[in-house]
């Protein structure tokens, strides 16, 4: 089920209640090869390899310690790049649980750890198949692999879900691993910096531009940490941005998360002169865990334009969600939309994301007397998720929609037009209400192949072929349909392939998606993502190559007329290649 992202911590806790319930009930089928150390230690240690099914070792699989019989967790180390995890701990007994992003969790009952002595354990994961493990709870906001497409652009409120939502399932499936030699173990598991440099290529109909993101995860302590992202690129549309996220865990029941960017949209023509227009935001989150299964999210929004504009925009953040059982979840919230990204990818550090985008375009921009206005748009939403069975779960939402001011840019294409150079760019003006349903149904076939489709109707907006003569009445109300499909392949070679076909007929104009946060493309027709893990050659860093193509049809929606048709330039035909690497 596709809930929102969350960091290490809380996705162990994730799984704690299951631990607890299933280490008594369930037989164990753990082995385990206990070496006596030599050297004299009032500790005992945890250590051993994490792998998947076919043998290769998960990088960045969290094993948690916890006191046997509780849910309080003690201890929790990460596994290093080639899935090798330690951890030291007091003499006791405790439950050991292993977990990584694409696999189901496995759990070890009455681990005994005595002075001096060490623990090795070979934990094999399966890829996860069940609607209720984390990945299919975020199919497309966080994937099996640590880098992350654009759904978390448009991303739920709730930024730590997964930990209060009990696992339906918890098999151990442990070996023992007596090849692992003692000193080869990592040293230290302690919280450490991250950071993330992506070059890339983008062409587009329009224009074509390179660019490099890079981002770094530094921790302050073991409850907060800072992120300090950026985007520089050569061309007209190559995005130009910076900012800090800083994320405060000032206890068990809070969350408390501050993000700041300054982003540089390009030149806007302002009384027959262009001057440069930039947009700054701010963002202020409390995530309020009231009790289990009960989680309160409440903020603020600020957003402002710098230079050739100031108009700004100030909005409250607000949701509910509540685990009605096990398997069914219940949440609203409220959100206000002011900018859209055409391009847009994540990648997770230690309980910390961060987004990859562009700036709304300059084209998107509305100018009312001679200063151009922020894109403002609201949602009121209110949904079910449901977990059918082991391999399936369903969502329904109903959501109502406000377009306070939102630009559109649109090509007016005169009937007896004979080139390119007769064509009129206008910049319309949507506002208006849209309300909805939504349905999305995902289903994994194997731990290799999975599909989701998603369905959606109501009341909203559609291009007017009167914008052509009058660009005041560039929309119309109408009834609305959209449908998606989408077909995943996750191979054991490390490639990964993603296909998404949108169709929405009768040119409608969403001011938010009505799929907002459940797919990883959201442009029209079909699109492919295609990464492919590349080799290392032992040296400590992760690589990804990425190829996307969007809208690869080429379609546009638009309306025709007597006097011409009119057509929407974004989301036009693209195509993006790129390197990813992790250090």
């Amino acid at each position: 089920m596709a809930f929102s992202g969350k960091g290490k911590y809380l996705v162990t806790a994730f799984f704690a209640a299951a631990a607890i319930v299933f280490a008594a009930a369930m037989p164990s089928h753990a082995s385990t090869v206990t070496v006596t150390a030599e050297k004299n230690s009032n500790l005992g240690i945890i250590k051993g390899v994490v792998r998947d099914q076919s043998g290769s070792p998960i990088a960045d699989a969290t094993v948690a310690i916890f006191r046997l019989g509780t849910s309080k967790l003690l201890k929790q180390v990460s596994s290093a790049n080639d899935g090798r995890f330690l951890a030291r701990i007091i003499p006791g007994t405790y439950t050991v649980l292993a977990v990584a992003q694409g696999f189901n969790p496995v759990t070890l009952s009455d681990v005994s750890v005595n002075r001096s002595t060490e623990l090795v354990y070979g934990f094999r994961l399966e890829r996860s198949g069940s609607g209720n493990t984390l990945p299919e709870k975020r199919i497309d906001r966080n994937s099996s692999k640590w880098r992350i497409r654009a759904a978390q652009m448009q991303r739920a409120i709730y930024q730590n879900r997964e930990g209060n939502k009990p696992a339906e399932e918890t098999t151990a499936n442990v070996t023992v691993d007596e090849s692992l030699p003692v000193d080869e173990a990592p040293n230290s598991t302690d919280r450490r910096t991250q950071a993330v440099i992506e070059t890339y290529f983008a062409g587009t109909s329009n224009s074509n531009y390179a660019g490099v993101n890079f981002a770094a995860m530094t921790p302050a302590g073991d409850h907060a940490e800072f992120v300090f992202s950026g985007q520089v690129g050569k061309g007209t549309n190559a995005p130009q941005r910076f900012g800090v996220d800083a994320k405060f865990r000032p206890n068990s029941e809070h969350q408390i998360r501050v993000s700041t960017s300054f982003a540089k949209i390009g030149n806007i023509n302002i009384a027959g002169e262009d001057k440069h227009l930039g947009q700054m935001s701010f963002q202020a989150l409390d995530e309020w865990k009231i009790r289990e299964g009960v989680i309160l999210v409440y903020g603020l929004d600020y957003s402002r334009f710098l230079g050739a504009g100031s108009d700004s925009s100030i909005s409250p953040r607000l949701g509910l969600q509540y685990d009605i059982d096990s398997k069914t979840r219940f949440q609203t919230a409220f959100t206000t939309q002011t900018d859209e990204r055409s391009w847009s990818q994540a990648v997770n550090f230690e309980g910390a994301e961060v987004l990859f985008r562009e700036p709304v375009s300059v084209q998107d921009i509305f100018v009312s007397n001679n200063k151009p206005k922020l894109n403002r748009s609201q949602r009121l939403e209110f949904g079910i998720e449901r977990i059918l069975d082991n391999r399936s779960s369903v969502e329904a939402n109903v959501f109502f929609d406000t377009a306070i001011g939102r630009g559109v840019g649109l090509t007016a294409m005169p009937i007896d037009a004979l080139d390119e150079a007769e064509f009129t760019d206008i910049t319309a003006q949507q506002q208006g209400n849209a309300r909805g349903i939504r349905v999305v149904y995902n289903r994994r076939f194997s731990s290799v192949f999975s599909a989701a489709a998603g369905y959606s109707f109501g009341n909203g907006q559609r291009l007017s072929a009167n914008a052509i003569t009058n660009p005041s009445e560039a929309f119309d109300e109408a009834i609305f349909q959209s449908f998606f499909g989408q077909f995943s392949a996750d191979l054991r070679t490390g490639t990964s392939v993603k296909t998404i076909y949108r169709l929405s007929p009768q040119a409608t104009v969403f001011a938010i998606d009505p799929f907002k946060g459940r797919l990883a493309i959201y442009d029209p027709g079909l699109s492919v993502l295609v990464t492919q893990n590349l080799p290392t050659l032992g040296l400590p860093f992760r690589a990804e190559a990425v190829v996307d193509a969007r809208n690869m049809f080429g379609f546009q929606t638009g309306v025709s007329g007597e006097e011409g048709s009119l057509r929407l330039n974004g989301q036009r035909r693209s195509l993006r290649g790129g390197i990813l690497v992790r250090f």
